[in-house]
């Protein structure tokens, strides 16, 4: 929630009657004044994997088979969780991992805003599917309007930016798309560059 959260800032809720749920109110986005920002983490998979079969993300379009929540277990890693499968497409299957981007520096948003080790071990599966012979994809759903690239957090987590670039020489691909929040819901907007260079690089 850093660069996402202050007194007194406009907020979005949802409600379930669900009585399984230990809280019925889920905080869905936040106004920080340059508009909506998208919180609620688990919203851009479904977003993005409903663009992807639409054909919408131009990189990853012509997959007639989508699949959510795929799992993946290749030698010598342990077995992981990857978003979204793709197949039957013209080139190779894909397996592409969705990051919720919220954290703003400046002109570019920022992943992650914790260090993150899981994020890493997805990294490490999605270059395990690459020497495989397979697409692996990060792609950063930049869920806020004011930044206009997307790139590591190398201040908060430095062995996140170094693996990220060590995947992304191993050909994974890095995409970032903007999630565009209207007053129905969200929608996938344009592409946006990422930006790997670490500091002072």
């Amino acid at each position: 929630m850093a660069t996402c959260w202050e007194p007194g800032a406009p907020v979005q809720l949802s409600h379930s009657n669900s009585p399984s749920r230990k809280l019925a109110w889920t905080l869905e986005r936040v106004d920080m004044g340059g508009g909506w920002i998208g919180v609620n983490t688990a919203r851009p998979n479904a977003v993005v994997a409903e663009a992807i079969a639409a054909g919408r993300i131009r990189p990853l379009a012509g997959y007639p088979r989508l699949r959510r929540e795929v799992s993946f277990e290749p030698a010598g890693l342990r077995r992981g969780r990857l978003d979204i499968g793709l197949s039957k497409g013209p080139g190779s299957d894909a397996l592409v991992e969705v990051k919720n981007v919220t954290l703003l520096d400046g002109d570019r948003l920022r992943f992650p805003d914790a260090v993150s080790e899981r994020g890493r071990k997805h990294l490490d599966l999605l270059l395990a599917a690459v020497r495989l012979g397979l697409r692996g994809v990060i792609l950063f759903a930049a869920n806020r309007p004011e930044a206009d690239r997307v790139g590591p957090a190398w201040e908060i987590d430095p062995a996140y930016g170094r693996r990220l670039l060590e995947a992304v020489e191993g050909g994974v691909e890095a995409l970032a798309v903007r999630l565009v929040h209207g007053t129905e819901g969200i929608d996938v907007g344009d592409l946006l560059p990422v930006d790997l260079e670490p500091p002072g690089g």
